[in-house]
């Protein structure tokens, strides 16, 4: 993942283009990646736990330390949205302060640039509180929302930059075709079938986990540790 999402980051950033050329994009892309890998944890673990069963093996401690995990990376995100306005504004250079004034004020596109803040920046903020991470229902929405919000900021990024290239000819307003639309879908139904089939026929949890939470795996407890016969023999 680190380095596709940097490799990633360095075709965009060594582009000419306006919103493109910076070179904090290698460390934005992989710190959106893991931010949005934490927002999928979220969604996959917390109807995994309660549909397998596995809420002694899966705690509620373990979804509290991703919530945190999922926290720290937005804070880092937050910041790089931050530094990316500020570093646009300080080069002076028109075309930059051209592109991100449209993502916040221009166009129908807009409303891509308000969801990328107040979903990845500000929703993440409830995670401060210790009662939201101890509410599965709304880590779960806060993960929907969190994946909901990369996705706007991939777009915001590739089209944003993309349909008005200063160029007369290229002026307009970019629209998803059924194929656009299509292929997105067919991309998530891969992703969950693979994930159903792998929940189904290979192990989700290493044995060497499970053998530490079952009673037999502690010496301490009544059941656990090597219990011998009268006669020696285990």
């Amino acid at each position: 993942m680190f380095t596709v999402s940097y490799i990633v980051g360095l075709d965009f950033c060594t582009s000419q283009l306006a919103g493109w050329h910076a070179t904090i994009f290698p460390l934005y892309f992989v710190i959106g990646a893991v931010f949005c890998g934490f927002g999928m944890v979220l969604v996959l673990l917390i109807p995994l736990r309660k549909w397998c069963h596995l809420e002694e093996i899966i705690t509620l401690s373990h979804i509290d330390k991703v919530a945190k995990l999922t926290l720290v990376s937005g804070l880092m995100i937050a910041y790089i949205y931050a530094m990316e306005f500020f570093i646009a504004w300080y080069s002076g250079d028109p075309y930059e302060n051209w592109v991100f004034g449209h993502r916040l004020f221009g166009h129908t596109y807009w409303i891509f640039g308000w969801m990328l803040i107040g979903i990845n920046v500000c929703v993440t903020q409830l995670l401060w509180f210790k009662k939201i991470r101890a509410n599965l229902k709304a880590l779960f929405i806060i993960g929907l929302l969190i994946n909901i919000g990369m996705l706007t900021e991939r777009f915001v990024i590739v089209v944003g930059s993309l349909y008005q290239d200063f160029l007369p000819a290229n002026w307009g307003k970019y629209i998803p075709t059924i194929w656009d639309i299509g292929l997105y879908i067919g991309t998530l139904g891969a992703f969950f079938m693979m994930y159903l089939l792998f929940v189904k026929f290979l192990p989700m949890i290493a044995i060497s986990e499970v053998k530490g939470a079952t009673p037999h795996g502690d010496p301490h407890h009544p059941l656990g540790g090597a219990k011998t016969e009268k006669g020696g023999r285990p």
